[in-house]
């Protein structure tokens, strides 16, 4: 006499097992992966969403935003504390809005940053830190690419889209994130005088501006590119976005010094002397500098922080050598070390590559150049040898392409003894 087999059911939607691709057997129940699959989402959907260290206990205080910062970045120390007190004071200003006080009627206006100075002086890096220690999404945005929308190039909404990507589309992280608009000099006005064509990527892009840095809720593609009738857009409030501007603003020191200094006709007309007092001249910076520089006054007002960073001394770019935490020389010691090479620089080859960037006059980045121009015949070389127990780059090394000094192992200098010496050691 014959059985049917039994058919299994989900004990969820009680599909049989011949209506689904896998069920899944436990103590008396079965689950199917369509079911599996349907759990998964809801619990992505109801997942809580990651904690902004945005109210007040967790925030770091300014004096402890700054040192870590001094682990990252070397010098700048004026720069890191208008940074660290502004940053702390834009977050407190998100937090206050939930706090009941006897100046509920006050509100705190958004205080974005303009940072000026030479290439290579950290203004990207500051801002990057700033980011990773408050854990916020961070943004960089390239103004040379910007246009007014309807021109060739990008929206100026399109920075809303970076930081909406790298929030992985959660709104209300993008909401309280931070946006580094790097090149910001190069938005000035082309001339002060009437032209037939329209400056599409110069004053128009800050005029485009204007209310994304004080606050609007831009309509922007969740993947990007132009916006068109038929496209779902994603909305973000940009009120709580801190803007952080930074430019190399070459030519502003000769505006200040203008404004600073008694004009001279002659040989005795004063001019910055040398590129340490030209960089020094951008510590004394005002509006009426930047609106000669070409900037219009409404968008001067939506940066009101502004702080400049110092050109890098040689002692500077020999600490940013070796001193932070992912410090160039640290980073060659440690891919070395995968080899089983201990790395090492005398201190006069270490001057050396600070002499060889400081001549490429683009400031800490010009220290990885070198660097690479330095260690990447040596990084050819070293795999091949065998029983290299160190490697010693002298100032010949850098200067001149010298081979460096290498120090073999115990065990292969024992090796390469020749056999009658070691006979002789063995009697």
């Amino acid at each position: 006499m014959s059985t049917t087999p039994e058919i299994l059911h989900c004990s969820f939607c009680n599909r049989n097992a011949q209506e689904v691709a896998n069920l899944i057997a436990g103590k008396g129940v079965y689950i199917c992966d369509v079911c599996v699959q349907n759990s998964v989402e809801i619990l992505k959907k109801n997942a809580p969403a990651a904690k902004l260290r945005t109210d007040v206990t967790s925030l770091p205080k300014p004096s402890q935003i700054k040192r870590q910062l001094d682990e990252h970045v070397i010098g700048q120390t004026e720069a890191k504390e208008v940074l660290a007190v502004s940053v702390y004071n834009h977050y407190k200003r998100i937090q206050s809005k939930n706090l009941v006080s006897s100046f509920d009627e006050v509100e705190i206006e958004k205080s974005n940053i303009l940072l000026l100075g030479p290439t290579g002086t950290g203004k990207t890096l500051l801002a990057q830190t700033l980011a990773r220690i408050l854990d916020v999404p961070f943004a960089i945005a390239d103004a040379t690419t910007l246009t007014e929308a309807g021109y060739v190039g990008d929206d100026v909404e399109s920075i809303i889209v970076n930081l909406l990507q790298n929030a992985d589309h959660n709104v209300e992280r993008a909401e309280r994130g931070i946006i580094y608009v790097d090149e910001i000099d190069k938005l000035t006005r082309k001339s002060d005088s009437a032209s037939i064509t329209r400056d599409v990527s110069g004053e128009g892009v800050q005029q485009g501006l204007l209310k994304i840095l004080e606050g609007t809720i831009a309509g922007i593609p969740p993947k990007g590119g132009r916006k068109h009738p038929e496209q779902a857009l994603v909305y973000v409030n940009t009120k709580n976005v801190l803007f952080i501007c930074g430019g190399a603003f070459e030519g502003l020191e000769k505006i200040i010094a203008k404004r600073m200094k008694p004009t001279t006709m002659g040989f005795t007309a004063s001019t910055p002397a040398t590129v340490e007092e030209s960089m020094d001249m951008l510590l004394h910076v005002e509006p009426e500098d930047l609106m000669r520089f070409g900037f219009i006054p409404e968008f001067i007002g939506r940066l009101p922080v502004v702080t400049a960073l110092h050109q890098l001394t040689d002692e500077a770019m020999l600490d940013i050598l070796t001193g932070p935490k992912n410090a160039l020389v640290k980073q060659y010691q440690k891919l070395l070390l995968l080899e089983g090479v201990e790395l090492s620089f005398e201190q006069r080859a270490l001057e050396a590559i600070v002499a060889k960037a400081q001549k490429r006059r683009t400031g800490a980045r010009a220290l990885r150049g070198v660097m690479e121009d330095v260690m990447n015949p040596i990084m050819y070389m070293l795999p091949d040898v065998v029983g290299i127990r160190k490697c010693v780059i002298t100032e010949d090394v850098v200067t001149r392409k010298a081979s460096p000094l290498l120090e073999l192992s115990d065990q292969q200098k024992e090796a390469e003894r020749p056999a009658k010496q070691r006979r002789s050691a063995e009697r």
